[in-house]
């Protein structure tokens, strides 16, 4: 809008793109020759600086070990266009040229999602094999090759690789996946290579448009007119629906009836990959069963898979992710004996599997196995999987008869599996828990190989950990280990002095009293308290009541974690000490020893995590703080990084005091405070939030003894940078600050469940931004948006 100048992106420089390019070309094992670099060189001018061309460039050429392939490159016409040495799609298309067909055409079908699009790693590769664009080589099956093609993408620059991201939360456990996304210019490079691919996500496309596509990504109004948009036409190969357009589960199409269907029939008569609605039913009959190879009913309401999902015998990915009311598969899906990936997350209501599991002994992916009693339905049915790979969730697990049948699931042989999460608390649909069951032995017999990366334990109801459990050499992979539920058991793996473990979750386990015990035995004397858990980066530690020490023999001598960035102690009471951990960001501590929280406070006033981001504290009793002494209180230093505190429960700084007060000047960069359950809170923070300058969002909940500062209206009780004030459920409240009338950046207050009393409203000034208040009088709620809100 011509406010400020606008500022040009630079092109990158000489010795910055010959880094970029070089990085790439030479990193695949092609030597470095000097004839190599002189091309290189005048290949890299040619990319004007461009950093997709640079990196696009030095992919191809990294898979060129011949100078005449250089030189054959380094002649051709990029840069030698309209555009300049600006121009960047040539370079593109010439890198497109090189790929092999197989890799042509899975670049292409991207173009069947928009811009910016977060593509599903497994999922796109499972849409490259139901299309037949990809075909088994050698020793590698269509999984392997799916995997190669898109590493050789990303590498290329073709794909962007992107970090693991949540998929699925199931329970307490979160499920993530690989995603990627396409630079906007490789994506319109793949729309230039085909025309087989569209998006269509607004109605008032013509079906012209659609001359020639074969695969479709639709949105919810399209998919109500699919019939009409691809009225004749018998080649549709791919479509997709996605669940996220689907918000309302009730959807019905125009007509059930037998002429709707059979239009529906010529139209997916050739459908390789299916993604269905919420309401799959009139679709799942529509399709013919001989082509389809991807069928995804996730976030389905189903109660049970229709029967007719038996007869998909080339389906090679049924993804059931999020159908909450599922109950049951049916019960001839041993059939599907094409069967690669099967994804059952989310799935909480499913009570067993079908009869004979073991018969789909091609299954790479298999997320969830429920135990049953039944013939065929038992654990001995993982005998034979052995290409299952990722994740794995065994349930019911008080099902299993014995040890000896929890031993023919053969987990230990399945080296592939880099996951596995053991569940004995669901819920049995035939009666009571077979409480004769030795849970110690089942746990023993379902040993896992030791390349284990994740490995969770829910409701486990054993006294003592498995022998499997005390071998460190088990754990050398291991990443993340979680326990929850495990009341009675007294110990946790032996995992306390592990190079690979990042993250260690502890929940509900009543008999634990410390985290590492018997360190001279386990470990031979060379691991001290000091060295414990050395590559662990977060800690969550939540309703351990026995919880006592960190380490055996490290009573008077402090624990240290030196790369712990998170850590979270939750309803730990006996817990009287904190350990060192000198570079943490976010630190939580709610219901532990107050001596604990002392200790916190000594840290925060000696400025002892200079990284610290977040800062939470609560407690069920006003917590006290450790004095420090006169040399001590000449170093506490601000915590510079601290944007998120938060204090739960009674608690002593909100009595301003010296020794308060000097903490709240560590705070003084704080711009997010919220202060909860605090029956001390009676009057407005004034001192206290004068330390904050910063502080653009303040939340007081459910203080109930808090009634507002009543002295002088000229009194400046909130910071003049607040922009959100949020009052809830404070009950005795009188009125609210008297300064909000001069809070020129406020633009949110929300007051609700407070008493229904005139005087709170206080004066708001007509000048200020305010484009929201919400407020209630006892149940009723108040609301005005977008206006400018007076007295």
């Amino acid at each position: 809008m011509c406010t400020v100048k606008p500022h040009e992106l630079v092109f990158l420089s000489e010795e910055d793109s010959w880094e970029l390019f070089s990085n790439k070309a030479f990193s695949n094992g092609v030597d470095d020759q000097p004839v190599l670099v002189a091309i290189e060189r005048r290949i890299v001018n040619k990319c004007g600086g461009l950093p997709l061309a640079l990196k696009t460039m030095g992919g191809l050429l990294s898979s060129k070990e011949k100078v005449q392939e250089w030189k054959a490159i380094e002649e051709s016409n990029i840069g030698d266009n309209d555009g300049g040495k600006y121009e960047v799609m040539p370079i593109l298309k010439l890198s497109y040229i090189d790929l092999s067909s197989e890799m042509k055409q899975c670049f292409a079908f991207c173009a069947v999602f928009p811009k910016d699009y977060e593509m599903e790693k497994d999922r796109l590769i499972q849409l490259w094999m139901a299309n037949g664009f990809i075909q088994e080589e050698g020793t590698m099956d269509l999984v392997q090759k799916g995997e190669f093609i898109f590493d050789e993408l990303v590498w290329r620059s073709f794909l962007k690789k992107v970090v693991l991201k949540s998929a699925v939360r199931h329970g307490d456990t979160q499920y993530k996946t690989v995603v990627c996304k396409m630079h906007d210019l490789m994506h319109d490079l793949a729309k230039y290579v085909t025309d087989e691919c569209a998006s269509i996500e607004v109605s008032s496309q013509q079906k012209a448009l659609l001359k020639g596509v074969c695969h479709m990504k639709m949105s919810k109004a399209e998919l109500e007119h699919i019939s009409g948009l691809c009225k004749g036409r018998t080649y549709i190969r791919t479509l997709l629906a996605p669940s996220e357009s689907w918000e309302d589960h009730n959807y019905n199409f125009p007509s059930r009836s037998h002429k709707y269907i059979k239009e529906l029939q010529q139209v997916l008569a050739s459908l390789r990959a299916l993604h269905c609605p919420p309401s799959p039913i009139v679709i799942c009959k529509a399709i013919n069963a001989k082509h389809l190879r991807y069928l995804d009913l996730s976030g389905s309401d189903i109660v049970r898979l229709p029967d007719s999902i038996c007869m998909l015998y080339n389906l090679q990915t049924l993804r059931l992710i999020d159908c909450q009311n599922m109950q049951q598969l049916p019960e001839d899906m041993a059939r599907l004996t094409k069967l690669i990936h099967l994804y059952l997350f989310g799935c909480d209501s499913l009570k067993s599997m079908s009869p004979n599991f073991g018969l789909l002994n091609n299954l790479h992916i298999l997320t969830t196995f429920v135990v049953g009693t039944r013939d065929g339905l038992g654990i001995e049915q993982l005998k034979d999987l052995q290409c299952l790979s990722n994740s794995l969730e065994l349930l019911n697990l008080s099902k299993i008869k014995s040890g000896e049948n929890a031993k023919e699931a053969n987990l230990n042989q399945k080296k592939t599996l880099s996951e596995l999460f053991f569940s004995w608390d669901q819920e049995i649909d035939d009666g009571p828990r077979d409480i004769a069951c030795n849970v110690e032995e089942v746990l023993q017999c379902l040993e896992p190989h030791s390349n284990i990366q994740k490995l969770e334990i829910r409701g486990y109801g054993g006294l003592e950990i498995s022998q499997w459990m005390r071998k460190p050499e088990m754990f050398h992979c291991l990443r993340e280990l979680k326990m929850s539920g495990c009341t009675k058991c007294k110990s946790i793996p032996v995992i306390w002095f592990s190079m690979s473990l990042e993250i260690l979750v502890l929940q509900k386990m009543d008999n634990l009293t410390t985290l590492c015990n018997n360190l001279d035995v386990e470990c031979g004397g060379c691991i001290t308290p000091l060295r414990i858990f050395p590559r662990l980066k977060e800690m969550t530690l939540i309703e351990l009541p026995s919880l006592e020490i960190w380490a055996e023999n490290s009573v008077g001598e402090p624990v240290t974690f030196r790369v712990l960035e998170e850590l979270e102690i939750k309803n730990c009471p006996k817990l009287a000490c904190i350990p060192v951990i000198p570079i943490i960001r976010l630190l939580k501590i709610v219901g532990v020893h107050n001596t604990a929280v002392g200790l916190v406070f000594m840290g925060i006033r000696l400025g002892s995590w200079p990284f610290l981001v977040s800062l939470t504290l609560g407690s069920p009793e006003d917590i006290l703080m450790l004095p420090l002494d006169a040399q001590q209180n000449q170093t506490q230093i601000p915590l510079e990084k601290l944007k998120y505190l938060d204090l739960e429960g009674p608690n002593s700084l909100v009595r301003s005091s010296g020794s308060q007060l000097m903490v709240w000047k560590c705070f003084s960069l704080v711009e997010q405070l919220t202060i909860y359950s605090c029956s001390n809170l009676v009057r407005w923070l004034t001192e206290e939030l004068r330390c904050l300058d910063r502080l653009r969002i303040l939340y007081i909940g459910n203080c109930v003894n808090l009634e507002g500062n009543t002295s002088s209206c000229e009194e400046e009780t909130l910071p003049l940078s607040l922009e959100n004030l949020w009052i809830e459920g404070c009950r005795s409240v009188v009125t609210l600050p008297p300064n909000l009338g001069n809070l020129a950046k406020l633009r949110c207050l929300y007051v609700r469940n407070c008493p229904d009393d005139a005087e709170k409203v206080g004066s708001i000034s007509t000048c200020s931004p305010l484009s929201h208040i919400s407020g209630s009088m006892n149940d009723g709620v108040m609301k005005i948006q977008n206006t400018v809100a007076a007295k």
